[in-house]
């Protein structure tokens, strides 16, 4: 079965930077773009970035654009989010999925920003 497991979440200062995994199986993974989505408390699940497959195009939330970069390895099924100059606002619930794929999501990995 489909299996998203996001990982890499943590505590960081304001300014700092993280890494999220996810490592993704039971799918063709190269063939499914994937998407990151973050999910603050009181708030609605919003999409951060997300990178097509093959061409392995990317796109961006405006709130994070030039801080983020979204990353693949078809090799690893792994899709990746590289976060800089991480705000306070970035605080959230970390998921990656297949967008419009109707894959179960994964548990999420949680990031706090945070002096």
């Amino acid at each position: 079965q489909v299996q998203l497991v996001e990982s890499g979440g943590g505590l960081v200062q304001p300014g700092g930077s993280l890494r999220l995994s996810c490592a993704a199986s039971g799918f063709t993974f190269r063939n499914y773009a994937m998407s990151w989505y973050r999910q603050a408390p009181g708030k609605e699940r919003e999409l951060v970035a997300a990178i097509t497959s093959v061409s392995g195009s990317t796109n961006y939330a405006d709130s994070v654009k030039g801080r983020f970069t979204i990353s693949r390895d078809d090799a690893k099924n792994t899709v990746y989010l590289q976060m800089n100059s991480l705000k306070p606002e970035d605080t959230a619930v970390y998921y990656c999925n297949a967008p419009s794929s109707g894959f179960a999501w994964g548990q999420g990995t949680q990031v706090t920003v945070s002096s």
